[in-house]
């Protein structure tokens, strides 16, 4: 191991405010040693765990990193044996543009200022670069596509000053005044008027009718711009999405998901044990308060046999001894727990972090295997990437919405907001004012590529909906109305269920 990662090694720990011990820093060595292409990430792994560890001291000793490598080990081993991995916000990387991301790993909570406005960049420049590649709106010399009212190259906000005629632009709707509603993109600014606006019914290889079009969604709009200078919206519509395996390709094999990167004979190995694994499932159980003897109960009933390979539970009671009373579903199934947004932790802001240790200290006795992750959380399950995201996401959206969504394709509300974040790439985009977003970590909630199951567990009513090829759910409110779900991975099949 070279001195440059012993360096590493302790000065990491120096700004977390740790000291170490010569045999423990030998310790975490060895460890690292095995991840000689990642070192950064297994150090941060590494670190983020001791903290959660009950030390005596801000001296580290060799007993309290064996104890934790221990157990990273035997995570990976689990995960080897039955290929789900579970990443929460901190191992997503950051993408900006069409490079490959730097930031990975532990970034600051409370950003600079600029964070504030980088997090609205990187939002815009993902969507933008999506619509550049779509050869309805791709600039092109000659004969470059046009809808029935003109041509579809996108222009600048700026250059819409002293230009008659209908045009498309891109950006995001803002409320720069009280009442006075703009769109915004890296040029400018301009007040838009969209009592007129209808979606994109007329363009008939360019459909989108769905959606809620909401304050901070970003839109492509064509219209023409009035003497007042307000931009008078025709038609507007989401930026048009992108096959998963373009996107990859064009990401050059690179991970944004979070499980890492993958060779092309490792993605092969992955695919077969997959199609193997006809066996396995996830039970899907949100909105639990087990403070409720009736949900006690229920939550005993649902346990099935043979016992599940993931048991994701989206929101925290006390139910240790309940899962102890099974020892085979203890032994054989693992527990993924994820905060709700009424749960505890330091703020409502997402992501939400893992729940706080003394909340799990009494539960993880009776199950050494549980998972405490953040929310959202990403499971790798082989090669599918699915989503989890805990928030009552579907009133808080329809109370934002600026004109009433299409009827057209759906009238079904939940359809409307799948739609919405599969095309803002996005599992969240409100305001910031309605739903605080830490700013360094906004990209752990974009959906790029898009992944093939996505989660939306909501208080609303249990539902599910397949759009584009991409699964997407809400195992309902299990405290409210006993429902839940069995999700077949290998199949994608997704059991709506309830008690």
């Amino acid at each position: 191991m070279s001195a440059q990662t012993r360096k590493k090694v302790q000065r990491k720990l120096k700004i977390r405010g740790y000291g170490l011990k010569i045999d423990a820093l030998e310790e975490i060595l060895s460890f690292v040693d095995r991840f000689q292409d990642a070192e950064d990430e297994a150090i941060d792994l590494l670190l983020d765990q001791l903290e959660h560890e009950s030390l005596s001291s801000s001296i580290i000793e060799k007993e309290s990193v064996h104890r934790v490598i221990s157990l990273l080990l035997e995570a990976e081993a689990a995960t080897e044996e039955d290929g789900a991995s579970c990443s929460s916000h901190s191992a997503i990387r950051k993408s900006m543009g069409n490079r490959k991301g730097k930031h990975r790993g532990s970034l600051p909570i409370h950003g600079e200022a600029s964070a504030k406005a980088e997090l609205y960049k990187d939002r815009f420049l993902l969507l933008f670069q999506r619509v550049c590649r779509d050869g309805h709106f791709s600039t092109s010399a000659f004969n470059a596509q046009t809808s029935e009212f003109g041509s579809c190259e996108i222009c600048t906000i700026q250059s819409l000053i002293g230009q008659p005629g209908r045009r498309w632009v891109m950006g995001v709707i803002s409320q720069l005044e009280d009442g006075h509603f703009y769109l915004e993109d890296l040029s400018a600014s301009v007040e838009i008027d969209l009592s007129k606006a209808i979606s994109f019914p007329y363009l008939r290889h360019y459909k989108i009718t769905t959606g809620f079009f909401a304050e901070n969604t970003i839109v492509l709009a064509e219209g023409q711009m009035l003497i007042d200078g307000i931009f008078q919206v025709i038609t507007c519509g989401f930026p048009p999405l992108e096959d998963r395996d373009k996107s990859f390709k064009l990401l050059a094999g690179h991970d944004f998901f979070g499980g890492g990167d993958l060779t092309k004979e490792e993605t092969l190995r992955l695919a077969d044990l997959e199609k193997r694994a006809v066996n396995d499932m996830f039970v899907i159980l949100s909105d639990i308060w087990l403070d409720n003897e009736e949900v006690i109960t229920s939550s005993n009933n649902c346990f099935p046999t043979p016992p599940p390979l993931l048991f994701p539970i989206l929101q925290f009671g006390k139910l240790g001894q309940m899962i102890a009373a099974h020892p085979r579903l203890k032994d054989h199934s693992r527990f993924l727990f994820i905060p709700g947004p009424e749960d505890a932790g330091p703020s409502t802001a997402l992501p939400r972090c893992a729940l706080p240790k003394y909340l799990t200290e009494e539960l993880q006795k009776y199950i050494p295997n549980a998972i405490f992750s953040s929310n959202p959380c990403r499971i790798k399950f082989y090669t599918q990437e699915i989503v989890f995201f805990r928030q009552d996401l579907l009133y808080r959206m329809r109370r934002s919405c600026l004109i009433s969504p299409s009827s057209e394709e759906t009238e079904d509300p939940f359809e409307h907001l799948v739609a919405t974040i599969i095309h803002q790439s996005h599992l969240c985009p409100l305001p910031l004012m309605v739903q605080p977003i830490i700013w360094n970590y906004d990209h752990s909630l974009h959906l790029y590529p898009t992944p093939h199951t996505i989660v939306l567990s909501d208080k609303s009513e249990q539902k599910e909906f397949k759009y584009t090829g991409i699964t997407c759910f809400n195992p309902g409110s299990f405290s409210g109305d006993s429902t839940f779900v069995v999700y077949r991975p290998c199949t994608q099949k997704v059991e709506l269920s309830t008690l």
